[in-house]
């Protein structure tokens, strides 16, 4: 027998202006809509100005990927415009839940609200309904193939934990949920407030949407006895240190070739460029955080901060100092990709909602 979650309390009073509902659904992850909740919560602390409100197609209870029900406020026909729609995922196909009921929900509350949002595979309701027609988007990278493959006028960007085009934000899944929220309080009220609720809720403010959904070490990891594993833990300790992969060889008790052979093997890459994305890591973090181009290059092992920047360029299109405008940490002073207009994005009355079910 499914054991009932604990009934949510009602929805806070209307006096504060903006309205944010969660469209939850049978087989939703749980996760994809607490974290973004908590952090609208959890701003009320500083300026008492969200409205959560947790809704469902019909107003029925919904079972989460928990196994357990929750109870919502209210169906989406019945709630009142929203300043915010925010649609999470599920672990589900996104064909077994992007669908029916749901993107009739969907459509209808998105043509009451003034933003637009998705976590990690809710995107895919958003695609269906044209929402990410003509825009730059993302999801949880575990779906942003099929994402692009069934929707080619989305400009899917795989790597990106959050993406904002105009009055419309997507997201990896999970704590990505987390970092988009925060950047929409900061946007509402502001760096301060930002920072606040990072601070109450102990998590770090805030990784930019520009960021890699995972960083290097995330991407692949050793076995734990692996001769590669004692190598890239070495790495990792101190990825501005001069390491050369005779040294490394050396630390492994192994040939260059042979330990060369096995990151191929094991992580499908060499030890030189583990430690130059390692390093492109750090100077990304050292960035957000405000630190100066040349300080970062040197922090990070690079050889000078020309050699910084042409790795930037390289990996990103952009240098290290446009990065750090437009994508580094909100700590006073930081800035964000100009939104468009809202008048800019498409209208949820041209939306086709029978040819969104069927695609």
């Amino acid at each position: 027998m499914m054991v009932p979650m604990t009934a949510l309390p009602t929805p806070i009073s209307s006096h504060r202006s903006r309205r944010i509902g969660f469209l939850l659904f049978d087989g939703v992850k749980a996760l994809d809509y607490v974290g973004p909740a908590e952090v609208f919560i959890e701003a009320n602390q500083a300026v008492d100005a969200y409205d959560v409100v947790l809704l469902s197609p019909t107003g029925a209870d919904v079972m989460t990927s928990l196994g357990g029900r929750v109870s919502v406020h209210a169906s989406a026909a019945d709630v009142a415009d929203l300043d915010t729609l925010v649609v999470p995922g599920s672990e589900e196909r996104p064909s077994a839940f992007a669908r029916g009921e749901l993107l009739d929900a969907a459509a209808a509350l998105a043509e009451r609200s003034r933003r637009v949002v998705s976590i990690c595979s809710g995107a895919f309701v958003l695609a269906a309904l044209g929402v990410l027609d003509g825009r730059s988007a993302t999801t949880h990278w575990k779906f942003a193939a099929d994402l692009a493959r069934h929707y080619p006028r989305i400009d899917v960007q795989a790597d990106r934990i959050f993406v904002r085009d105009g009055e419309v934000a997507t997201s990896a899944g999970v704590a990505a949920g987390i970092d988009l929220a925060l950047a929409l309080v900061e946007d509402d009220h502001g760096p301060d407030v930002a920072r606040r609720v990072a601070q109450g809720l102990l998590v770090y403010l805030q990784r930019s949407g520009g960021q890699s959904q995972f960083s290097t070490p995330l991407r692949a990891r050793a076995p734990q006895e692996s001769v590669v594993r004692k190598v890239t833990d070495l790495l990792e300790a101190d990825p501005a240190a001069m390491h050369t992969v005779a040294d490394l060889a050396r630390h492994a008790n192994v040939s260059m070739r042979h330990l060369t052979r096995l990151f191929r093997e094991e992580l499908d890459t060499s030890p030189a460029e583990y430690l130059a994305a390692l390093r492109f890591d750090l100077a990304r973090c050292r960035l957000e955080a405000g630190t100066s181009v040349a300080q970062t290059a040197i922090d990070a092992g690079f050889s000078s901060a020309e050699s910084l920047r042409r790795s930037f360029v390289a990996r990103l299109g952009i240098s290290p100092s446009q990065y750090q405008r437009r994508f580094r940490s909100a700590d006073g002073g930081a800035t964000h990709p100009t939104l468009r207009p809202a008048e800019s994005r498409p209208t949820v009355a041209g939306w086709d909602g029978a040819a969104a079910r069927t695609a």
